[in-house]
């Protein structure tokens, strides 16, 4: 069980940062302008987070029963998503020079 908590929360990690790192829209389709805007970036983040929860529901599924939730566990679930994407949104918008 340690072994799959690990494993979903790297996969969390990586997910929630690959909006802003990646230039393609959905990893296919490569923007007219050049990069993608922001509110691209929004639903792409929240795309994988609904990807991450149903390989969650399957990691959970596998070790036993699954627990049935209350919304309050997917909001903290939302929002420790959005603060693994404080990385990528740094290096995006913050931290690389504009133009680069």
């Amino acid at each position: 069980m340690n072994f799959s908590t690990s494993l979903l929360l790297i996969l969390a990690f990586a997910a929630a940062n690959l909006p802003f790192l990646a230039r393609r829209i959905f990893f296919v389709v490569r923007p007219k302008s050049g990069s993608k805007a922001f509110s691209w970036q929004l639903l792409e983040l929240v795309v994988l987070f609904f990807v991450v929860g149903g390989i969650a529901l399957l990691l959970e599924g596998k070790l036993g029963d699954v627990h049935k939730q209350n919304w309050e566990f997917y909001a903290v679930n939302a929002a420790l998503f959005v603060v693994f994407a404080y990385p990528g949104f740094v290096y995006r918008y913050l931290w690389r020079r504009r133009g680069a």
